[in-house]
């Protein structure tokens, strides 16, 4: 794994310093995060993009989620953050807005831990043309947002846990 770094925050979304990424995973130290959600309008829906995130992933892989998620690096903003993990994960340039908050922790088999204040970022596409990174993403789909609560509510097990909570 790359050595990266993540804010610890406290419950007010202050930042109170920075720690390694997968230390603050198996301490389950509180920081930043972000939940990047895409949209495309249809003539008869609104669809969201969808990302199957890969096996390797260092937690929760092969669970279909949000478009993407990640962690702003230390002095890099939220909004500059998703653009730039939107680009990296699923080949997308697209101008995001923020639209709220919320904080959760979901503790994974392998150990590690995510307790995140999350910032819940959308945007829409113009087309529905994506590339994907393998190695970041082992699929995608464009799926109504009325099929995915069925889906949701049969199969919650496939998704991400922190997927509910953020749509």
């Amino acid at each position: 794994m790359v050595y990266e770094e993540v804010i610890l925050v406290d419950d007010q979304d202050k930042a109170i310093g920075v720690a390694e990424k997968q230390a603050a995973h198996e301490k389950a130290l509180l920081h930043r995060a972000f939940s990047v959600f895409i949209f495309y309008r249809t003539d008869t829906s609104i669809e969201l993009l969808l990302q199957q995130r890969a096996k390797n992933k260092y937690h929760a892989g092969g669970l279909w989620t949000n478009t993407c998620c990640g962690h702003p690096r230390p002095q890099e903003t939220i909004l500059a953050a998703a653009e730039r993990r939107l680009r990296e994960e699923m080949g997308l340039s697209i101008s995001l807005r923020e639209i709220g908050t919320f904080q959760y922790t979901a503790h994974f088999d392998n150990g590690l831990t995510e307790n995140e204040i999350d910032h819940v970022c959308i945007g829409f596409a113009t087309s529905k043309e994506v590339t994907i990174n393998p190695i970041e993403a082992e699929n995608y789909r464009w799926i109504d947002l009325q099929t995915l609560a069925q889906e949701l509510e049969q199969s919650s097990h496939s998704f991400t846990p922190w997927f509910p909570l953020a749509l």
